[in-house]
């Protein structure tokens, strides 16, 4: 039996990769491909008639397959269905790292779904506190409710938005720019952000236009996204070239953290880098980039 270690609110997630949880030949090998993240699906990729046996597969994936590095979050389905909570009592007794809230939209809904995880550590023995949640925001009204939701509960690592429910509910079809998501993506990003917790952009649902995936990707990196779902493989690598520090911004970074802290050091309260006045803001941030580019593996430097 496999025992994963405590899951960290703060890792890596450039990439959560959806896969149909009642599928054992997809999910037994999901880590080969390098994604940060999968979501073991249990809602819509099941039908109806087939929510036990997603369950009894993914018990046992769980259980039985040791997924590396990569952080294996189960999508729950909708807390209106009869089967949200069998789901938490399977995710947690079979060692998920997190759980995806489908459909959040308010704070209560976020505390329902920690009531019943609480419950399930103990019932199962498993460390309280050890399972993560996220909420995905699918609705005007859980955009209306970002703040409040992703604020709800310690175990809250993030936030995503659904495109595909989400257009449906403005009456709207995908455009090339996304303008058609632009203002409920900016409020989820404020929201994460004002929150101190992370935000992933939608899956792009056509996987063989590939211009237009990448297109969307740079646009979330640019927006401040720390991440993408998507749903297969061959998008992995672009979205991880992409969210990673470049060699230009790593070295800027090095350069502002070695010149504050030597300023830091020598007593000096006003911080210049290349003549320029830097505050702060600056300097935590380029703290940041070094901790990123080490995360993606492009950082080697002494820092």
């Amino acid at each position: 039996m496999i025992n994963r270690p405590r899951p960290d609110k703060k890792r890596l997630r450039r990439t959560m990769m959806f896969m149909n949880a009642q599928k054992p030949g997809l999910i037994k090998d999901a880590y080969i491909y390098g994604s940060d993240s999968i979501i073991l699906d249990l809602e819509d990729a099941v039908a109806e008639n087939q929510k036990d046996a997603a369950r009894f597969s993914l018990y046992h994936a769980l259980k039985n397959i040791d997924y590396g590095d990569t952080e294996v979050i189960v999508r729950i389905n909708g807390l209106d269905t009869p089967h949200w909570q069998e789901d938490v009592r399977v995710c947690v007794a079979g060692g998920a790292d997190g759980i995806r809230i489908a459909k959040c939209e308010n704070a209560e809904m976020v505390r329902q779904v920690e009531a019943a995880v609480l419950a399930a550590e103990r019932e199962f023995g498993v460390e309280e506190g050890r399972t993560l949640l996220m909420a995905a925001l699918e609705s005007p009204m859980g955009i209306m409710n970002a703040y409040e939701i992703v604020t709800a509960s310690d175990r809250m690592l993030g936030c995503a938005i659904s495109g595909g429910d989400f257009r449906k509910s403005m009456h709207v079809q995908i455009q090339r720019g996304g303008v058609e998501m632009m203002v409920a993506r900016g409020q989820m990003l404020l929201a994460a952000r004002a929150a101190g917790v992370q935000c992933f952009d939608t899956m792009y649902p056509n996987i063989d236009d590939m211009e237009g995936f990448k297109a969307e990707v740079i646009q979330n990196h640019q927006m401040g996204f720390d991440g993408k779902s998507i749903v297969n493989p061959k998008q992995i690598a672009f979205v991880h070239e992409t969210f990673a520090p470049t060699e230009k911004e790593i070295a800027y970074a090095e350069k502002l953290v070695r010149g504050c802290q030597a300023q830091a050091d020598a007593g000096i309260g006003v911080y210049t880098v290349d003549g320029k006045m830097v505050d702060i803001p600056f300097f935590e941030d380029a703290k940041r980039i070094i901790a990123l580019a080490k995360a993606c593996g492009v950082y080697h430097g002494d820092l």
